[in-house]
């Protein structure tokens, strides 16, 4: 479908939704650039054909974990605040401390399901998903998510005060102030009410991430500007920014992009951002 969207210059153009989803992450249509799967071959090649100018690079800069370092920042949790002060890697930590093992030993398998327990209980996940989605049996996924609740108490304060303030508010608010209504808090519908409890966790993290990027990109047109650099921004992927950069502003871009979306916003934990480029946006990824 891609080809026949092109202009008369082989350039695709998408429109970017300020106001669609229920978070505030921009959203894109006609056509949807966010949904290009990334770890697919067919996902791969479509990214191939995302080319550079000549002279230019494709540089893609993705936030790293922003979500979970959101969620330190917001309830100060603080083996969550530790290990990213630390530059840990967060799923190793998590795996080490579920699994009751040195980080040293921690396999592959296990930090894949240490991401899987990260986001799940975050976002409540039951016992029996959980269980499904890591093919292990209820019981065991109940201790993980005891063990990994007792471990984070302070998210979990948390995230239990986001649905008391929901039920009091009617609403939950961003890192920014950004106010996210949860108009069914107080249904009487049990699955209702407990769709919305989940929104109450969800909007403040998603919201925050979405304010945290709209704020870089702010700050990084303004850069541009400022130094007179040519390059561009002609991507927001989720937590990714990817631009069109000549090749003698490669050095310097790195520089601003990386300082930029770092810098955002204040917060207690360092905001990681990882930087690659190449002649199309699959070998920048």
């Amino acid at each position: 479908a891609l080809p026949q969207l092109a202009d008369s210059d082989g350039r695709v153009h998408t429109s970017y939704n300020q106001a669609v989803t229920s978070t505030g992450r921009l959203s894109s249509s006609e056509p949807n650039l966010q949904n290009i799967p990334i770890r697919t071959e067919e996902g791969k090649r479509i990214r191939q054909a995302f080319i550079a100018s000549e002279g230019c690079r494709i540089l893609s800069a993705d936030y790293s974990q922003i979500e979970l370092r959101v969620l330190a920042h917001l309830s100060g949790d603080p083996v969550f605040c530790d290990a990213f002060s630390n530059d840990e890697d967060i799923h190793t930590r998590t795996a080490a401390e579920v699994f009751d093992l040195l980080p040293g030993l921690v396999t592959s398998e296990m930090r894949r399901q240490a991401k899987t327990i990260n986001f799940g209980v975050i976002y409540g996940q039951s016992a029996f998903s959980l269980a499904k989605q890591l093919g292990v049996a209820r019981k065991v996924a109940e201790d993980f998510i005891s063990t990994y609740k007792a471990r984070h108490a302070g998210a979990m304060q948390y995230l239990d005060s986001c649905i008391a303030t929901a039920r009091e508010l009617g609403y939950v608010t961003t890192l920014l102030g950004r106010r996210l209504p949860i108009p069914d808090i107080g249904s009487q519908n049990f699955t209702v009410r407990g769709y919305a409890e989940r929104n109450a966790i969800n909007y403040p993290i998603q919201g925050s991430a979405a304010d945290i990027i709209k704020q870089a990109m702010i700050n990084i047109d303004s850069h541009l500007k400022r130094e007179g650099l040519a390059s561009r921004l002609i991507m927001q992927v989720h937590d990714e920014l990817v631009f069109e950069v000549p090749e003698d502003e490669l050095i310097r871009m790195e520089q601003v992009v990386e300082h930029e979306m770092a810098n955002a916003v204040p917060c207690r934990v360092p905001l990681k951002v990882d930087i690659s480029y190449g002649s199309n946006w699959a070998e920048a990824h």
